[in-house]
C-alpha cells in the first residue's frame, strides 16, 4: 500500500478516487472533498479541516482522527467505514453511511448527524446535538451519552444498551426500538412509536409515552412523568409510582402507586386497560 505521511494536504480533491493507501498524521488543510469516490483507505492520527473529506467512499478505517468546525458534512454516501477514538466538532456527519461502526467517539456537535444510516454499531459514542440518528436503522448502540433533543426520529430496528439519553421527543415514528438499562429524560418520549420496549430504565417524561403502538415496558422506574400513555397500547410493568396516568388505548399497566388515573369514557373504552395497582391516589374523568 501507498503511504503519506506528515503531509500538509490543500486544494479540492487533493486524493481524488485514491486507493490502498496508508495517511498518517497528516492534515487535510482546506480544499472541500479531498478524498472523495477513494477505497481502501487507513487514515491514522489525520486532522480534517475543511468540509466533505469522505463522500462516495468504500472500506475506510480512522483512528485517532479530529474533524474541525469547518469539516461539515464530513462522511457521506459511504460504506463500510470504522471510526476509532476520534473527536468531531463538525456538525451534520455521516450521512446515508452503509456498515458504520464508532468506537470511543465525541461529537461536540452532533446537529443532524447520523442520518438515515443502515447497519450502524456504535460504543462509547457522546453527541451533543440535535435530531441524531434520524432515519437510521438496524442499529446496535451502547454506552451512547446523548444530549439533544429529537433523537432516532423515524428509526427502525433500534437496540440501546446502558446508555443516558436526555433527549426531547425522543424515538418519534420509530419502529422496533429496545432500550435496555438506560436513563431517559425529556417530554413527550416515543409518540407515534411503533413496538417500543423498554427495559430495566428509568424514565423521567412529561406527556411520555403517548400514541404508541405496542408499547412495552419492563421493571421501569418513572420520575416525573406526567399524562403517561394516552392512546397507547401498553404493557407495563412500573417499579414505583406513577404521577399520573392518561386514557390509555388498551393492554395492561402495573405499578406500585398512581397519582391521578385519569379515564375518559367518551373518549376510550376503559375496560380495554387493566390497571393493577394497589394504591390510586385520584381518579379523575378530566385531564385539566
Amino acid at each position: 500500500m501507498n503511504k503519506v505521511t506528515n503531509q500538509i494536504l490543500s486544494g479540492e480533491r487533493a486524493l481524488f478516487h485514491s486507493s490502498e493507501m496508508i495517511i498518517e498524521d497528516s492534515i487535510f488543510e482546506d480544499g472541500e472533498s479531498p478524498l472523495k469516490e477513494s477505497s481502501d483507505i487507513e487514515l491514522i492520527g489525520c486532522m480534517f479541516k475543511w468540509k466533505y473529506p469522505l463522500w462516495y467512499c468504500r472500506n475506510i478505517v480512522a483512528k485517532d482522527c479530529k474533524w474541525f468546525d469547518m469539516a461539515r458534512a464530513g462522511v457521506w454516501y459511504t460504506d463500510n467505514i470504522s471510526v476509532e477514538n476520534a473527536m468531531i466538532e463538525a456538525p451534520k456527519n455521516f450521512r446515508r453511511c452503509k456498515g458504520l461502526t464508532l468506537n470511543n467517539v465525541d461529537f461536540f456537535n452532533a446537529q443532524e448527524t447520523l442520518w438515515s444510516c443502515d447497519g450502524v454499531t456504535l460504543e462509547q459514542v457522546t453527541a451533543k446535538g440535535d435530531y441524531f440518528a434520524m432515519n437510521s436503522c438496524n442499529m446496535k448502540i451502547s454506552g451512547l451519552k446523548l444530549d439533544g433533543n429529537y433523537s432516532f426520529d423515524g428509526c427502525k430496528n433500534v437496540e440501546i444498551r446502558d446508555s443516558v439519553l436526555l433527549s426531547k421527543d425522543a424515538f418519534w415514528n420509530s419502529e422496533n426500538v429496545t432500550v435496555y438499562d438506560s436513563f431517559i429524560s425529556g417530554e413527550y418520549l416515543g409518540w407515534n412509536a411503533k413496538n417500543l420496549t423498554l427495559v430495566n430504565c428509568t424514565i423521567e417524561s412529561p406527556q411520555g409515552m403517548c400514541y404508541i403502538d405496542n408499547l412495552v415496558m419492563k421493571n421501569c422506574k418513572l420520575i416525573n412523568t406526567t399524562l403517561a400513555f394516552e392512546y397507547s397500547t401498553v404493557e407495563a410493568q412500573i417499579s414505583g409510582k406513577v404521577d399520573s396516568v392518561l386514557n390509555p388505548k388498551s393492554g395492561s399497566i402495573k405499578a406500585d402507586k398512581i397519582g391521578t388515573l385519569i379515564l375518559q369514557k367518551d373518549l376510550i373504552d376503559a375496560s380495554k386497560t387493566s390497571i393493577i395497582c394497589d394504591v390510586i391516589e385520584e381518579k379523575k374523568d378530566e385531564p385539566f
